[in-house]
């Protein structure tokens, strides 16, 4: 069971492995990135940001999707992390399970405009946004859990 999709372009990191682990009940992060699947430097590394006694899985979009639709993995407890709106959008669109996405961190880039603090929006994010939007996903923002949501909808 998927208990939390957050987008964040760091991947993990303290806010992942310490406050949104235990606050949804993780056991298994899940990476969906096409890129870091094929990086073993990249995976090694976000291997040891890992909260103790969780596992993590790195897998590419393609084997995402597979997994998560797999009835056998339902008995996981899954934080599912991607770095971008896109990645959202292809998973959420073939893994109906997912129907809130929370928007963790996405860093300023050229041709991005801050949207709330830690989050930086494309003009090409923007159409996707609308998109999951109109599919009925809530999309929020909080950084940590204990942050109160602010609706991305409203941002944009």
């Amino acid at each position: 069971m998927i208990k939390l999709t957050r987008i964040d372009d760091r991947l993990v990191h303290g806010q992942v492995a310490f406050t949104w682990t235990p606050a949804v009940g993780a056991d298994c992060l899940i990476i969906a990135n096409d890129k870091v699947a094929k990086d073993e430097f990249m995976k090694l590394t976000l291997g040891l940001a890992k909260p103790q006694g969780t596992r993590l899985l790195i897998k590419s979009l393609k084997d995402a999707v597979t997994f998560l639709n797999d009835e056998k993995n339902k008995s996981l407890k899954i934080l599912l992390i991607i770095n971008s709106v896109q990645d959202a959008y292809a998973l959420a669109t073939d893994v109906p399970e997912i129907r809130s996405i929370n928007f963790g961190g996405l860093r300023s880039r050229e041709g991005s405009k801050l949207i709330s603090k830690a989050i930086a929006v494309t003009a090409d994010d923007i159409p996707v946004i609308k998109e999951l939007l109109n599919k009925g996903i809530e999309l929020e923002i909080r950084q940590v859990p204990t942050d109160s949501k602010q609706l991305v909808e409203s941002l944009i």
